[in-house]
């Protein structure tokens, strides 16, 4: 194994160790850092701050230099470094992430890691340790005086279209689980759209059973909802409530171990993620995420002439532009515009035309 392998896999672990702990969500070894972090950990849920300490970690060990010697130049080094996995700063090469271009890890994450790093300095140009922030905006282009702050942006990310199960995968990936906590927090995401960490997040007071609706308390950014599941997610959990979960436990949150030393402790990420790749393995599937049922759920309610708003609201999105996606991928929503479109294009366009008869296949144009 590649030794940045292993010092970033102690990296990991180290996290995950004081965040069980109780203490500080993270320590990054720098000071300045580990100032901005509490300051995070104000504002943020413990995870941001966990995925936020990860990603300065990963700076200041390809930089190599305390923050106020940072310079703009050193953040482009750290980009290259990042996408290509040659030397940076420190003269070390990154992890690959899964299924990242080969030598480097992907865009989304330099993107990632770089918003981090921006925030951080801009921390720190607030309280006045640094005159100016390194992380440049973006590259200056030619248009850059009649289009101020309209340069080209430092990492460009392709935005994917979410993979979905269809129902005989989302059947086989149900029929592997194992427990009835398991199928309840399955069922909480692909037919309620929880994110992993919501479904996590759920206490036993958040579960309205008699009005079938959950109230989701840690929303992403701290946004709270109250929204409603399907019936078959309460009759999992009550099935889970009475036969599996632990009795006398101290913990409010629904979904906790069932077995081992951890017995009655919440149920973690990796947890859940394990849970996840085994029901995977033994329905035979290639690709099952926690984020892909999320995905799923809010497709279906799309398709099934769910309005945006309401699939917005659902899915907790700040921003009806994060759900437009789901028109895309709601393929009988699509097919069905374009068929209305088109007898309008049709009539218009051979309105003085003869009939003629239609191709092989199917088609007039």
């Amino acid at each position: 194994m590649h030794v940045m392998h292993v010092i970033f896999r102690v990296i990991s672990d180290t996290l995950d160790g004081l965040c069980r702990s109780g203490g500080l969500v993270a320590r990054v070894g720098v000071p300045l850092a580990e100032v901005y972090l509490e300051f995070l950990a104000g504002r943020c849920r413990p995870n941001t701050v966990r995925a936020a300490a990860y990603d300065l970690k990963v700076f200041f060990t390809v930089v190599a230099k305390p923050p106020d010697q940072v310079q703009p130049a050193d953040v482009l080094a750290f980009i290259t470094a990042q996408r290509t996995g040659g030397a940076g700063g420190a003269g070390v090469l990154q992890p690959v992430d899964r299924g990242a271009e080969a030598g480097g890890v992907s865009a989304v994450t330099v993107r990632r890691r770089l918003s981090i790093v921006s925030g951080f300095f801009a921390f720190l140009q607030a309280r006045g340790d640094v005159p100016a922030n390194p992380v440049p905006r973006g590259l200056p282009t030619r248009r850059e005086r009649s289009r101020p702050h309209q340069g080209v942006p430092l990492v460009r990310v392709t935005r994917q279209v979410p993979r979905v199960l269809s129902p005989a995968e989302v059947d086989a990936l149900t029929a592997a689980l194992r427990t009835h906590r398991d199928r309840a927090m399955v069922a909480a995401m692909v037919l309620g759209g929880l994110r992993r960490c919501e479904v996590l997040g759920l206490r036993l007071g958040d579960l309205r059973a008699a009005e079938r609706r959950v109230f989701i308390a840690e929303g992403k950014a701290g946004r709270q909802r109250l929204i409603p599941v399907s019936g078959r997610f309460f009759a999992a959990v009550a099935a889970y409530l009475e036969a599996e979960r632990p009795p006398g436990i101290r913990s409010d949150r629904v979904f906790v171990v069932l077995k081992g030393p951890r017995r009655g402790q919440p149920l973690s990420v990796r947890g859940t993620d394990e849970i996840l790749a085994g029901a995977r393995r033994r329905a035979g599937l290639e690709h099952a995420t926690c984020h892909e049922l999320r995905h799923t759920c809010l497709t279906r309610l799309r398709e099934a002439g769910m309005a945006l708003e309401a699939v917005q609201a659902q899915a907790g999105h700040a921003s009806i532009e994060s759900t437009r996606i789901y028109l895309h991928l709601a393929d009988d929503w699509l097919a069905a515009q374009y068929r209305k479109a088109a007898e309008v294009i049709d009539a218009q366009v051979f309105a003085g035309e003869p009939a003629r008869p239609a191709t092989a296949g199917g088609s007039r144009w």
